[in-house]
């Protein structure tokens, strides 16, 4: 859901184009040497703009799931206060323009950072050893994320499927394109499956003779899935951290596994996707412009309206708790990718003209991406738990969404005056030092 950054390990000037610069020769592969991080001329600006939008949207994607219940994110009735979006419009827009997009921004910047800290590797004779420990120091991060701030954490998620994308790393760009793209393909249609107890309990095929056992136990599930929910909530709202903390270990340990698992079908294919679009030279604006533009509005326009109808499906059902579950997991892949490919375009080929002092925000956000993804989930933790602001369930949709604008310009505020003084956000140098395994300089 939300979503890891793909923080940038270093980065030519120029991406390769074709297979020029994008294979990975065997010669490279034995020697040991450690690549160098990326410095401040060698970044593409494109990479940093994307990002910056996309964990800025990611926040507007989780904020739901950070100030109600976790079913909240999906389920309006899972609210603990009237939701104030009378008609589910603020719903219905956040769920075409937002949910999924960003993750899948994230995800694609992430399979292109993978392959362009590779190159760098590669060039001065390193090994993908060092790509699985990068890999390895995210997943601690991750998994401290999600035991100690929220439940949402992705960053585990990208690191165990991270592992399984070194071993595509040597394919070509073409093969990593076709792979990614006929697998994401594959996916979207075993995710199609899980619209099963939708058209169970909310349409006439549910109504046969022998189903009412059925539909009974799926009541009883969304029952089990909303109780659990209060569980944490009341952890939350009583201010109890030890205990929310114990919740987390005890029951919700599996989590990370569970989200390799099910998004699997969709992570991996992005990431591959992501390699090749780097490499044949997409975030350096190799392709023709006018296509770009072209292609660019037509995934999101397309991508949009599909959406917009899912939308429309889930309202017609009152945003029922399977179609609405259905709507995000099996009925809006293939829309997700139409337009986080289509905005991906768009954004490598306006974001060059943005030159103003709020785009060199949005950069300095991106550039700071991974501090800014867990530093939301730090804020949030002080403005919902009970022992500080204790605003948990309080907050109905356009207040959450106040909040997020707050947020938000919080982000823009420091984010570039930090980067103006220092060379990379807080928890990007430390996990660029980790990585590295040696102390790298931090201020300018």
């Amino acid at each position: 859901m939300t979503n890891a950054t793909a923080t940038s390990a270093g980065a030519p000037p120029h991406a390769p184009t074709g297979e020029a610069r994008g294979t990975t020769p065997d010669q490279f592969e034995p020697s040991s040497q450690a690549a160098a991080p990326v410095r401040a001329a060698d970044r593409i600006n494109s990479l940093d703009f994307i990002r910056g939008i996309a964990v800025m949207g990611i926040l507007v994607a989780n904020i739901v799931a950070f100030g109600q219940p976790f079913n909240a994110y999906t389920y309006p009735e899972a609210f603990m206060v009237d939701d104030g979006d009378p008609g589910g419009w603020l719903w219905i827009g956040q769920f075409v323009l937002v949910d999924g997009k960003m993750r899948g921004l994230f995800t694609i910047l992430f399979g292109a950072g993978m392959y362009l800290f590779m190159e760098r590797t590669w060039a001065r004779g390193g090994t993908r050893g060092l790509q699985a420990w990068r890999l390895f120091v995210l997943l601690l991060f991750g998994l401290a994320h999600f035991f100690l701030l929220w439940l949402g954490d992705i960053l585990a998620m990208y690191a165990i499927i991270g592992f399984l994308a070194l071993a595509c790393l040597r394919w070509t760009a073409r093969a990593q394109f076709v792979v990614g793209l006929g697998a994401y393909f594959f996916g979207a249609l075993v995710y199609t499956l899980f619209s099963f107890p939708y058209f169970l309990t909310q349409t006439s095929l549910g109504e046969g003779e022998g189903m009412a056992e059925t539909r009974a136990e799926m009541a009883a599930g969304i029952d089990t899935a909303l109780a659990d929910d209060l569980v944490d909530a009341d952890l939350i709202i009583s201010g109890n951290y030890a205990g929310w903390l114990a919740h987390r270990v005890s029951e919700d340990w599996y989590f990370p596994l569970f989200n390799s698992g099910m998004f699997f079908l969709e992570t991996l294919p992005l990431m591959l996707i992501g390699m090749s679009l780097y490499r044949f030279g997409f975030f350096s604006s190799a392709f023709d412009r006018t296509r770009m533009v072209r292609w660019g509005w037509a995934g999101v326009i397309v991508g949009g309206v599909l959406s917009l109808l899912i939308g429309l499906i889930v309202k017609d059902a009152d945003f029922g708790y399977w179609a609405a579950n259905a709507a995000f997991l099996s009925w809006s892949p293939l829309p997700r990718l139409a337009m986080a490919l289509g905005l991906a375009a768009l954004l490598v080929v306006y974001s060059p003209a943005w030159t103003g002092w709020l785009a060199e925000r949005v950069r300095a956000a991106g550039r700071a991406a991974f501090t800014n993804y867990i530093g939301t989930s730090v804020v949030m933790l002080f403005v919902m738990h009970g022992w500080a602001l204790g605003l948990f369930g309080e907050l109905n949709r356009p207040q959450l969404y106040l909040l997020t604008a707050l947020t938000i310009g919080l982000m823009l505020l420091w984010s570039k005056p930090w980067l103006d003084r220092y060379r990379y956000g807080p928890l990007e140098w430390l996990w660029r030092c980790l990585t590295y395994r040696k102390l790298f300089p931090l201020r300018r």
